[in-house]
């Protein structure tokens, strides 16, 4: 299994959508499994798992790690191609996929009482001021070391990919960083439609 890889295909992020193969994904790292092992895991049939995995297989993310005779039949173990996958913006549909999950997030802030109005032209700035974040102070030899950790799971590597980016960003490229964050927020607060109502509950919560 690799340490770090990059994922280019705008299906992966459609894939990694799906809560199950994200699951599979999270034991596939731990382990080389079997569909039938992985199943009994889920408790789902190995049918709906084979498919998940195919699918993964196919993005790059599930590779075969080994195989095995047992009595007249082959078992064949599969792994994680990467203990951390890179989610490349790339271009392309993937940027259009990305710009209409953003769509999607802010339609989504109305339901919990952040009503926004559409414009896609924004969310596509959106979608670029998280990838210039994501830039940042991205080291892929660090990257690599914190895939190599032992004895933490997958979330406590994450949380030291993000504390290693901020101690590696320069002065310079924090500065940045923080004025990327100052624009995201002032295109997210122009587009409220009550920005004095999202206030006063602000307030008095």
């Amino acid at each position: 299994m690799k340490a770090f890889k990059t994922i280019k295909d705008p299906n992966a992020f459609q894939l990694l959508g799906d809560e199950t193969r994200r699951r599979i994904i999270y034991l596939l790292r731990a382990k080389e499994m079997t569909v039938s092992q992985i199943a009994g895991e889920l408790n789902l049939t190995p049918q709906a798992i084979y498919h998940h995995i195919r699918k993964l297989r196919d993005a790059g993310m599930v590779e075969v790690a080994r195989e095995e005779r047992v009595d007249h039949f082959i078992e064949t173990y599969y792994r994680a191609s990467a203990e951390i996958f890179n989610m490349s913006h790339g271009s392309g549909s993937s940027s259009t996929y990305h710009e209409e999950k953003a769509a999607e997030s802010l339609k989504a802030l109305s339901t919990i009482g952040l009503p926004v109005r559409e414009d896609p032209t924004l969310a596509s700035r959106l979608v670029e001021l998280e990838k210039r974040m994501d830039q940042i102070g991205e080291k892929q030899s660090w990257a690599e070391a914190i895939a190599g950790l032992e004895d933490v799971d997958f979330f406590v590597k994450q949380s030291v990919d993000h504390m290693a980016k901020l101690l590696m960003m320069s002065d310079k490229e924090f500065n940045e960083y923080l004025n990327l964050i100052r624009e995201e927020r002032k295109l997210l607060r122009s587009l409220l439609e009550s920005p004095k109502k999202v206030e006063a509950v602000a307030r008095k919560s």
